[in-house]
Order: structure tokens, then sequence, then C-alpha cells
């Protein structure tokens, strides 16, 4: 059997750290980026330039690939179809991927399938926010049905003027409206599965997820003080969700612990952000998962290599040469692990992260943080 040639759509981190694993497999990456010097770019070197909302640039891409996969969830679902009609494989396929791009689509699929979610509305009139406020109570929140990520296109707001302004907003932008009950959690949590064509599943250890700004910026795995039963509930929430929207590769399932339910807050069809301690703490990482679902290979254990691994993310700071700080967080911590994602930096920008796993939470968050803040330059010593 000859190993299939692997599109990724998208040019950012998520290819990029897709390509070792594709190494080691045996597999051929080639990447639609939209510039020479995007993440993957620097390190695929089959590289097709262009945009992903470019349909004859994704059908040139695409002609030359026997699987199509993705680094984000922007792709038109319709440019999608015609991809399957080549008779390119496209996984996950646009009939799941809509659910990742539009949550008005996803909250309605959800609920109808019994899935715990949020109150939740969509918003048209004035009349329609006054329904939905007395409903569930200030503050609430309002999304864009499509295009939000990393904190962007969702806003906590507590009165009605302001609601009424990004409601405006959001109508310009050329999208719909979904509001949501405030939710309020204790901490978020994230559940990771694979998912291959033919249906087997494996499910990753339900991570602890902390955000600065709607940034993602720590990840706990495994969730710290979860017991069993709600652990459990949160992988069986995920797997259900795989298998009712047909998900093939990697899916990630954000979610609310209030302390008396968990709820869905978000979906990701793809290698995810609380996905990256497995790259070093897992058996199995998820990029390797995801290329083995595609694939339709044997899906690989996802079981941790140690009681506890802690991913934190490096914000971009003050500190413009990350290298500059590799001397003294290597030689202070021989066992941190530091991943690099070939960005300019820039204020809150994703520039890499950093995983260290070991047996002692305390220890290891201390380790890492140190590591975090002294690439960034929030700390010199």
């Amino acid at each position: 059997m000859s190993a299939p040639r692997i599109g990724v759509i998208g040019g950012g981190q998520l290819a990029r750290m897709m390509q070792p694993a594709a190494v080691n497999l045996g597999l051929h990456l080639r990447v639609l980026a939209q510039s020479p010097t995007d993440s993957a770019a620097q390190v695929i070197p089959d590289t097709v330039i262009g945009a992903h909302d470019d349909l004859e640039a994704l059908k040139r891409f695409a002609a030359e690939c026997d699987i199509i996969t993705f680094d984000h969830e922007h792709v038109p679902t319709e440019y999608l179809a015609e991809l399957q009609a080549m008779g390119v494989a496209v996984r996950p396929g646009p009939h799941a991927l809509q659910y990742a791009q539009d949550k008005l689509k996803m909250r309605h699929v959800l609920t109808q399938a019994g899935v715990p979610c949020p109150q939740w509305a969509q918003l048209h009139t004035p009349e329609d926010l006054d329904a939905f406020a007395e409903k569930v109570g200030w503050p609430l929140v309002l999304k864009t049905a499509r295009g939000g990520y990393d904190g962007k296109g969702v806003w906590v707001i507590d009165n009605r003027d302001h609601a009424l302004e990004v409601m405006e907003r959001i109508v310009e932008s050329g999208t719909e409206i979904l509001a949501e009950e405030c939710v309020p959690f204790i901490r978020e949590l994230a559940a990771q599965v694979a998912r291959s064509p033919h249906g087997q599943c494996v499910a990753y250890p339900v991570v602890q997820s902390t955000q600065t700004h709607g940034i993602c910026h720590e990840v706990i795995s495994p969730c710290p003080d979860l017991d069993d039963v709600r652990a459990a509930q949160a992988q069986e929430i995920a797997l259900s969700i795989a298998q009712l929207l047909d998900v093939t590769g990697m899916l990630a399932v954000e979610l609310f612990d209030t302390g008396d339910r968990i709820v869905v807050n978000e979906l990701a069809m793809r290698p995810h952000n609380s996905g990256h301690w497995s790259m070093d703490g897992a058996v199995t990482s998820q990029f390797e998962n995801h290329l083995r679902a595609i694939a339709d290979y044997p899906l690989g254990s996802p079981a941790p290599k140690a009681p506890v691994t802690i991913m934190v993310n490096l914000l971009g700071g003050d500190l413009g040469d990350l290298h500059s700080a590799f001397r003294h967080v290597m030689a202070r911590d021989p066992q941190i692990k530091v991943h690099l994602y070939g960005k300019d930096v820039k204020p809150g920008r994703k520039i890499g992260h950093v995983n260290l796993l070991g047996d002692n939470l305390s220890d290891l968050r201390e380790r890492a943080w140190h590591a975090a803040n002294y690439l960034t330059g929030v700390i010199d010593e």
C-alpha cells in the first residue's frame, strides 16, 4: 500500500506541528499557505502559495493530494464539496466541518441531540434581546455565529445599550448573532478524541484550560481534582459528538465546568491548543493521531506518559529574540521542552509553547511558568 499524499489547508503552527509526525509515519505533507514565511511553510518543503477562499487555488492544490485536512476551519464548505467531487477525500468533511464553522448550527444540532449546552438564542431584533435577557439575566454573552477565534467575536455584556451596539457591529460584519447565558463556570475543560473513517475512536485525558484575554495560556493534563465520573462524562460527550457529526480526525470539545454540570462551549475539528501537551506527555500526540485518523490507520494510544503534564503558551511580549533566552532556560531546567512556531513576535500572539511532565503539579507549574516568562521577557532572572 502506498502512503497517501496529505494536503493541509492553512500554513499556521498546527500544520507545522503535523510535519514531524508525518515524517515518522512516512507520509508526504503538502501545505497551502498564504505566504512562504508562514509557520508551516518554513518547515514543509512542498508548500503551495494560495488563499483558502480561492476555489481555483484549492482545486489546483487538491489535484496533487489524496486527502485534504485543515489547519483552521475557514474554508467555505461549498468549496470543499467541489474538492470531494474531484475524488479527493476531505477529512473532516464539509458535512461535519459546518458545525465548527457556524456556532448557531452547532448549538441547533447539539441541543436537538440532548448534548448539554448553555441556554442560547439567535437574535434578530432588540425585542429578541429583551426576551433573552429576561430569561437568563445580565450579564450575557454575544457571539458572532461565524469567524471568531481566540476570544475574538465574543463579548460579555452587562447592559442593553452595549448589547444593541454589539449586535449592530455583528450584523455589519455580515454574520448572525448568537446569544448565550453567561455560564458561572469554576473552570474550563477540554475533551479531545480522535476518530477514523471506519469509526475507531480514542479519548485523551480531560484537561484544564486557562485563558488570558480569550487566548489559551495554560493547560494541565489531566485536569486536577476532577473525579473519575465527571472526567468520563466529559469524554463521553466528546465521543458522542464525534459520532453524531461523523467527524474524521481530531475533535476538541471545549467545556464549562460549573461544579454542578458540564456544558459544551465550542468545537474544533483539528488538532487544538488544548492538546499540545500530548507532543511530549502522551504515548501518541494529537498530531500523529490526527494523521493516523485521516489516513484510516489504526489509532495510537492516548495514554499519558507521566502523572501530570503542563503546557504553557508563549504569548508575544517584550523579548523579540526568543533564542537569546534559550541558554538560561535549558540550563536551569533540562527537562523543559520548548516548541517554537517561527513567528514574528507580536504582543499577545501565540509564538510557541513549553511542555513539562512529572508527578508534582505545583513544582511543574512553577518551572513551566518560569521558562515561559523568561522566554517572553516577563522576567530576566
